[in-house]
């Protein structure tokens, strides 16, 4: 009877469950999940009649937290199968595409596909394939995964980085941390225990602090979208003897930056970004570019098409369902804006002659400016560019990477939860933001490249002998490093000046430089090799250009001889015809012009030259 009283005097989940009688005795002021979780023992297994704490959490599904992997086929999983389906399969889950990608950089791939626990999936065909478990990797690239990336796999707990911790399965973003991960909430029990959710209300649309909590690093894509940036800072005293102005997770400082327009005018993370994206769509890929689908191209159209929609006909379609969260709800009849992979948003449509786009969190509702048949769309040439290769304001590039792995010192595997020898540290040599290089990526277009990774590898022996020093990984045959395709998500409004991208050989790969005739010399040099650049990957000399180092991804390679030449050309024009709507711009430039008679007296000075 004291217990059902007791239930009855908060609110939270159920009282009038008797289930959850023995769970409210204790944790009676626990926030209410949400109206669709009323049954405590439903979520976390247990006996909510028992009379004592341990009989009452004996058959728990897990101690705190019932939607980490080892559990989620008896808590999420039972409601949510599709869902589950899905996440199994996600690169979130399977961390697939970093694992290869260690691989690369430390021995090279041995034919076998990797996974973070023995993943059974079905590749992009729809064939079912087993996926070995990581913990098997028995060399250097398994050991840096396990012991020094996989806090960002979302199948195990983060609970030693202050800043960025996150729990494990579904909660690792729908019940996000503080920055201590401390549970701050109204139940007296569980308040400022750690780690645990900052919650126990469930967060049904992740906010960018979910996405921050993993993507602050490597790429730095969440940084740069809210404008931050961590690099070339370190703990050097800025004012009044103190770091600063911020500081983020590994104690690292971070100043402000522009950040991404989409986070100026109010967007999130998964505004933009589908579930697909995110929770994967049934399907194990391999690297993160297969499994992302949206472009810019979706919402803004390109030079010479509009945006693509298909319209609701049922009741169950996808972006029904998906926008039951949303403040405005979609429904049949509504014309959907459609992804690169042609599936429909579940936030994006036409309305009135317009593309809309639909907050998902705040419910504001969004006029996407739609570029087609624009002037500065429509250059001759400019098909082969990604939107983002012009309005990139910057791209992280971080050069030298030195890793160390020291057999002699203690380190923790967090795969297999136990210390092994072996401990990872790592040192940078350069970051820089902008200029950023170009190169053809997995798609064929011109888009932005960073190092990737560019990774010099030392190991210590047990008995401290260095057997390898600076050692740079095989790659494509050759001993040489590396450079990947990637968007920074730091986009503006304002594209790139055509004078500074084509008049500026850093941004075709030579790096920092100078130009003596028809040669270009780097002049940051690699300490392991002087005569190769670190933050370039090509030279030329007597006009010969040459690239010394590879870009990743199948189809990816720098520009070619004549694609530089191409590029560079295009200055002779560019400094009188500055205006994109110029109608030389609307086919390939003819530069047998300059040999006219108005050219000739432009170019010896008779006659002022008129900037159009």
């Amino acid at each position: 009877m004291l217990l059902t009283l007791l239930c009855c005097l908060f609110v939270g989940c159920a009282a009038d469950d008797p289930d959850n009688v023995s769970c409210r005795a204790c944790h009676a002021r626990i926030e209410h999940a949400s109206p669709a979780h009323p049954s405590c023992v439903g979520c976390h297994g247990g006996n909510g009649r028992a009379r004592s704490k341990d009989a009452a959490h004996r058959t728990m599904f897990s101690p705190r937290n019932p939607s980490a992997p080892g559990a989620w086929e008896k808590s999420c999983g039972t409601c949510h199968p599709y869902q589950l389906g899905r996440v199994r399969s996600t690169l979130m889950q399977t961390n697939a595409g970093m694992i290869k990608n260690i691989q690369l950089t430390w021995e090279g791939t041995d034919g076998r596909r990797y996974g973070t626990g023995g993943e059974e999936v079905f590749d992009p065909a729809g064939k079912p394939q087993r996926l070995v478990g990581v913990a098997e990797l028995d060399n250097t690239a398994g050991e840096l995964y396990r012991k020094f990336c996989s806090l960002c796999h979302i199948g195990i707990e983060n609970d030693v980085a202050y800043g960025v911790g996150h729990g494990a399965g579904c909660a690792a973003c729908h019940y996000p941390r503080n920055e201590r991960s401390e549970y701050r909430g109204d139940d007296l029990t569980m308040k400022w225990r750690a780690p645990a959710a900052n919650s126990h209300r469930l967060e049904p649309l992740p906010g960018n602090d979910a996405c921050f909590r993993c993507h602050n690093r490597s790429g730095r894509i969440a940084l740069s979208y809210l404008g931050l940036y961590d690099g070339n800072s370190g703990q050097v005293p800025s004012r009044n003897g103190f770091p600063g102005p911020l500081m983020t997770s590994g104690g690292r400082n971070v100043t402000r930056i522009p950040p991404d327009i989409h986070y100026t005018r109010g967007m999130d993370c998964i505004d933009c970004h589908t579930s697909r994206d995110i929770m994967g769509d049934g399907y194990a890929y391999e690297n993160l570019y297969h499994q992302v689908e949206i472009r810019c191209e979706d919402c803004h159209g390109s030079g010479t098409e509009l945006p693509r929609w298909r319209e609701i006909v049922r009741e169950n379609e996808e972006p029904v369902r998906e926008s039951r969260q949303y403040r405005q709800q979609m429904r049949p009849g509504m014309k959907m804006i459609v992804t690169a992979s042609g599936r429909p948003y579940a936030n994006v449509f036409y309305r009135d002659g317009k593309v809309r786009l639909l907050g998902k969190r705040s419910g504001r509702l969004f006029t996407c400016k739609v570029i087609t048949g624009t002037p500065a769309h429509t250059i001759a040439g400019h098909g082969r560019l990604e939107c983002y290769t012009c309005h990139s304001r910057t791209v992280v590039q971080c050069y030298g990477c030195h890793t160390t792995y020291d057999k002699s010192r203690i380190g923790h595997d967090f795969i297999k939860g136990m210390d092994t020898p072996g401990a990872f540290s790592e040192t940078e040599d350069y970051r820089m933001l902008y200029p950023f290089p170009l190169a053809l990526n997995q798609r064929g277009k011109v888009a932005p490249v960073t190092p990737g990774c560019q990774t010099f590898v030392t190991v210590v022996e047990a008995d401290g002998t260095v057997s390898k020093s600076g050692y740079v990984t095989t790659f494509k045959g050759k001993r040489q490093l590396r450079f990947a395709p990637f968007y920074g998500h730091n986009t503006g409004a304002r594209a790139i000046g055509c004078g500074e991208c084509h008049g500026n050989p850093a941004f075709l790969g030579f790096g920092q430089h100078v130009v003596a005739g028809r040669s270009i010399t780097g002049t940051l040099l690699c300490p392991k090799n002087e005569e190769k650049p670190l933050d370039g990957f090509q030279t030329m000399a007597a006009g010969r250009v040459q690239a010394f180092s590879a870009v990743t991804r199948e189809h990816s390679r720098p520009l070619n001889e004549r694609e530089v030449k191409r590029v560079m050309a295009a200055n002779l024009c560019i400094v009188c015809h500055r205006q994109a709507a110029d109608p030389i711009y609307r086919k390939e430039l003819d530069y047998r012009a300059l040999e006219d008679a108005l050219h000739r007296r432009l170019l010896d000075g008779s006659h002022p030259p008129v900037a159009r």
